[in-house]
């Protein structure tokens, strides 16, 4: 070991003016850049995909229930939420259900009319997520015994109406004769979370007056949404309840309730293993090119070490030691401004976005300790295998014909 070491660093040396000088530095560039690139594109996606499903998540919980029927309109088919189907929600997987609602409307102010869902929520809902993102005002506090006027609405429909917190607005309903039929709500909150699609739609208020709306019992709800306890697989979770609950219910991932999100987060990670392979192209084939030149400049050292004894096993170990070492540099200075940058971003947000088409208003960033960890060690494993590859020209070095070529 010590053998190979000490030839590798004589055969190595970056003397000015070699051919092998200006690879080698060409090479530890490549590796630079190919590394920090492929940290940043997972950071970026990783941080892409939890914060919507966290966005998503937060309007809706991992899993709901609702009627099974064909209609596919805003409005609800009830079912009641009785003590039947509460103990067959009684799992052990379950840490919350809350009985929710959906009711289109229109609002109506002195300059604009506007579409929305109001969204009617019981006292026990969890407001974590809403209360998180408000801008402005208080969450209501709502009881089974009266009806509340207080709502909640989203700063998009807020900017739009000319709305403010304590102001009084009428919202109107279609009913099932055909008849439009208004309600006077008094708004107590706004919040922003950034996902455009619910935050132009979604107004919540309280559960009863959905009820009183529609003409519904007290137990009556339009759907039910599930929390699951952590690290609980959800797909799992619902074939689960799917099987627990009656007939004339089903149950839905948020995956299955918003497709066309979901398969927009999966297409980024297409676009990153694009990236992770054509990063691994470029830097392999840079590599096995260093190396070529370096071995092809030195034919006349490798004739003389064949000539003194040495077999081909043991000068391929001298030229992949510091191709080694070459390829750590590169893949620390990597590292190095990879994670730096992905540091900058996570806590400056220098990289905006547009939230109308990417939900977000700047970049995220996710760093995960195993997904850095494993891409290093991966992308290590398979250079170095790349090396052997321009190594196979020594086996082919005739001693006497290169020493006399020098």
């Amino acid at each position: 070991m010590k053998a190979t070491r000490f030839i590798s660093s004589r055969i190595f040396s970056l003397e000015k003016g070699n051919l092998s000088s200006v690879v080698m530095k060409i090479a530890i560039l490549s590796i630079a850049l190919g590394i920090s690139i492929m940290l940043i594109s997972i950071a970026v996606v990783v941080g892409f995909k939890n914060q919507i499903k966290d966005k998503v998540v937060g309007f809706v919980s991992p899993i709901q229930i609702q009627a099974l029927n064909q209609n596919e309109s805003i409005e609800e088919t009830p079912f009641a939420y009785d003590s039947t189907l509460k103990s067959k929600l009684s799992l052990p997987f379950i840490d919350a259900v809350f009985p929710t609602a959906n009711k289109a409307g229109l609002i109506k102010t002195d300059n604009e009319i506007h579409g929305i869902i109001l969204k009617g929520v019981g006292k026990d809902y969890n407001w974590n997520y809403i209360n998180s993102n408000l801008t402005l005002g208080n969450i209501p506090q709502y009881t089974d015994d009266e009806r509340s006027n207080d709502v909640v609405i989203s700063k998009i429909i807020a900017d739009k109406l000319l709305l403010n917190v304590g102001d009084d607005v009428r919202i109107w309903f279609v009913g099932e004769d055909m008849k439009t039929r208004g309600r006077k709500f008094s708004v107590k909150g706004i919040y922003e979370t950034g996902l455009t699609e619910c935050d132009e739609r979604f107004i919540y208020c309280d559960l009863n007056q959905i009820r009183r709306l529609n003409g519904w019992g007290n137990d009556y709800v339009g759907h039910l949404e599930i929390q699951l306890e952590d690290n609980v697989e959800v797909n799992e979770a619902n074939n689960f309840i799917y099987y627990s609950i009656p007939t004339n219910l089903v149950s839905y991932t948020t995956r299955e309730l918003y497709p066309h999100i979901f398969d927009w987060l999966d297409l980024q990670d297409m676009n990153v293993v694009i990236i992770i392979v054509l990063m691994l192209l470029v830097a392999g084939i840079t590599i096995i090119s260093m190396l070529l030149i370096i071995v092809l400049e030195r034919t006349s050292t490798i004739g003389v070490l064949k000539a003194l004894g040495a077999n081909n096993r043991f000068i391929r170990r001298v030229f992949l030691q510091r191709s080694r070492r070459i390829l750590l540099i590169g893949m620390l200075i990597g590292n190095f401004f990879g994670i730096g940058l992905c540091i900058l971003q996570k806590y400056t947000d220098i990289i905006k976005l547009s939230p109308e088409s990417y939900y977000l208003s700047s970049v995220p960033i996710e760093l995960n300790l195993t997904h850095i960890v494993l891409l290093n060690a991966g992308t290590f494993l398979l250079w170095v295998m790349m090396m052997l590859i321009p190594t196979m020209v020594i086996n082919n070095i005739n001693p006497s014909k290169s020493i006399r070529f020098e």
